[in-house]
């Protein structure tokens, strides 16, 4: 404060001065200056101690808005924050000031604890989520409209019974919802769990059943889910309706590079993303199959085989292929090898072009001459032993985890042989079977079918024919001309019966009802002449190889796995 500001005297000072002056007697008036330099002195005192007190207080405001600011950046340094003790203050600073624009009400029944505060604020809240939200705005045309769910081909899904045909408008929009959430779900981890999630096995196992899921069998610890590729949780099925099959066409599964020829082998690898077709062009291709693009991954070229018949192993490490040769080929996906082999020895078959591979990849059993199936190692690549009909062999089918084996012929009998004994333990004939065709075993061993080359397919309830019944469950009668090809899908919900000789010429039967689905095949689009077929491991594709060069693929929509 400078010296200037220092001498200066309230006018309210001055007046006081003026008037004791002019109060003060005649005889006092000669000591004038003298009091004005006391009046002065004190003065200067008092506006000493007044600034001194004023740079105290200032110093003290310092400090406290320091502290403030560390507490608020760095915790409390000094002393532990209480709530509430700030707004105190500066009330009272305010009280003090004189100002009455606040007021405190220190009533005990209106002051609440922050932990009171924070749990009514935490039960609003709770409240308020679990109140379902009302609409903005109503139609009330809804409920006065009815929509006819079994007239449109894609509103059939929206079907809870089989002969519901009509339902009200609110519960139209409510179906396509749900459908909606089914075919979009969200995103697990961005879901808010009301509940504490505890990792107790009874709860998981409970959630998991609630969810209709179930962990996969057959892993006993970290290193085999590490091993595989497959789905540690497995989503319950759901029945399949008869009637009508919803499918869409795709983008041709070769579209990248159409076969010269037949297509005689399609077949899907174990990962649902591969796909293999073979012809007689004398190329094995592999496709990455996704629906839109199917990328062709690889093609191999085989100059002295054309191809009658690929496949996978079972555990997709190679592919066999076979021609009407002595010898066959083997193709490592691994190592992207081609290995030549046969002749086998001590044999004399001129055609090794038939054959089926056992589900545990241990065995290959081929077609032989005069009867004959010949045992084949998947290891040593060498005939192990042989099995030997009455008629000729005309098709196989492994069944119970590859430890028996299904074979028909020309005597219209189906033989079960017993690979480990390597003895024949049942016969029985094919009921109306002349010359057996065709034979495939469902997933689980509990169904087979037989085809022969009057059309007719005989489905049979395997454990019931081993107990002596003839009698098949159902009679197909579908097909005209000599069955080709049978084939279950992976929950045996659908059988494909398909033949060679004539357009068209394949049939998709709903097991459960034992009956064809009336929409298949599109009359609108032509499969040429089929000649083969093979399901996605999770159900959800179907590829069909016909004569003209052309792998056809469709999804199934009621399954939603490749």
């Amino acid at each position: 404060m400078s010296l200037i500001s220092q001498n200066i005297v309230p006018k309210s000072r001055a007046n006081k001065t003026k008037r004791k002056d002019a109060d003060e007697p005649s005889f006092l008036q000669g000591n004038e200056d003298g009091v004005n330099e006391n009046l002065d002195i004190i003065w200067m005192n008092k506006k000493k101690k007044d600034s001194k007190g004023e740079d105290e207080q200032l110093v003290i405001e310092q400090e406290r808005e320091m502290k403030k600011l560390e507490n608020s950046l760095f915790g409390s340094l000094y002393s532990p924050v209480e709530f509430g003790k700030e707004d105190e203050e500066a009330t009272q600073d305010m009280a003090e000031e004189g100002s009455a624009l606040f007021v405190m009400d220190r009533t005990a029944s209106s002051v609440l604890s922050l932990y009171e505060e924070d749990a009514e604020f935490s039960k609003g809240n709770e409240e308020e989520e679990t109140k379902q939200r009302k609409p903005v705005w109503a139609d009330e045309e809804e409920e006065k409209t009815n929509i006819n769910i079994a007239k449109v081909n894609r509103l059939r899904k929206l079907r809870k019974e089989e002969d519901e045909i009509l339902i009200s408008g609110s519960e139209y929009v409510s179906r396509l919802r749900a459908h909606h959430a089914k075919l979009n779900p969200g995103t697990e981890w961005a879901r808010h769990d009301s509940r504490a999630r505890n990792d107790t096995s009874f709860e998981d196992e409970s959630s998991d059943e609630e969810n209709g899921a179930a962990l996969a069998h057959g892993y006993n610890d970290v290193e085999d889910i590490l091993q595989t590729n497959e789905d540690l949780v497995l989503r319950s099925s759901t029945r399949l309706l008869p009637g009508l099959l919803e499918y869409s066409r795709l983008v041709d599964a070769n579209a990248e590079d159409l076969s010269k020829g037949p297509i005689s082998s399609v077949q899907f690898h174990r990962n649902a993303q591969l796909l293999l077709a073979a012809g007689l062009d004398r190329r094995l291709r592999f496709y990455q199959v996704d629906g839109k693009r199917n990328t062709k991954v690889e093609s191999v070229f085989l100059e002295d085989c054309p191809i009658r018949k690929a496949a996978f192993f079972p555990d997709g490490s190679q592919a066999i292929i076979a021609g009407r040769r002595k010898f066959f080929y083997t193709f490592d996906l691994v190592k992207a090898r081609v290995d030549k082999i046969g002749p086998l020895v001590g044999r004399e078959e001129k055609s090794l072009e038939l054959f089926e591979v056992s589900p545990d990849s241990s065995t290959i059993a081929f077609v032989g001459n005069e009867g004959y199936v010949l045992l084949v190692s998947t290891k040593t690549k060498e005939l192990i032993g042989t099995l030997k009909m009455n008629g000729t062999v005309r098709s196989l089918a492994f069944a119970d985890d590859g430890r028996q084996l299904l074979s028909s012929g020309g005597d219209g009998q189906v033989y079960h042989w017993d690979l480990r004994a390597r003895a024949c333990f049942h016969k029985a004939v094919d009921e109306g079977c002349i010359n057996g065709t065709a034979l495939c075993t469902s997933p689980n061993g509990k169904l087979f079918a037989a085809g022969s080359d009057s059309g007719i397919v005989n489905v049979y309830n395997r454990e019931e024919f081993l107990g002596g019944k003839r009698k098949p469950m159902k009679t197909i009668e579908s097909l005209t001309t000599k069955v080709d090809f049978l084939k279950f899908n992976n929950d045996a919900q659908i059988l494909a019966i398909c033949s060679s000789m004539k357009k068209n010429s394949l049939k998709l039967v709903h097991v459960p009802s034992f009956t064809t689905f009336s929409n298949w095949p599109s009359l609108n689009k032509s499969l040429h002449y089929p000649r083969c077929l093979d399901f996605s491991p999770g159900g959800g594709f179907m590829a069909i190889g016909n004569a003209g060069g052309r792998v056809l693929l469709y999804k199934l929509h009621h399954y939603h796995q490749a």
